[in-house]
């Protein structure tokens, strides 16, 4: 199959209706019907506004996080959508890409 493979960037500490919107992402997928969603944790990095995040004793809150999925563009669209009508600000990578199931081919 064809599409994409998308990820976004957040912080634990983001959160949108009482979740972190790693989790809100997550939680939408699966109710849109897409496959799966893998969720990440980073030890450090920083962000588009120069501040550093990082995971570390004191404080587990800020530590970057970021969700894989692997999408048909009609999910793709569908899962942008549900974004845009949160009105989130999520910096995003989206790739070209094959993929499928190797009992498949």
């Amino acid at each position: 199959m064809e599409g994409y493979i998308v990820t976004f960037f957040t912080q634990q500490s983001r959160g949108l209706d009482g979740v972190s919107v790693a989790h809100w992402i997550i939680d939408k997928a699966k109710e849109l019907g897409i496959r799966g969603a893998t969720l990440s944790s980073g030890h450090e990095g920083f962000g588009r506004d120069g501040r550093y995040h990082s995971e570390n004793f004191f404080d587990l809150e800020d530590r970057p996080i970021q969700v894989d999925l692997v999408l048909t563009p009609e999910e793709s669209e569908l899962l942008f959508t549900a974004i845009r009508k949160k009105q989130l600000s999520i910096f995003y990578r989206k790739t070209p890409a094959e993929f499928g199931n190797t009992l498949d081919i």
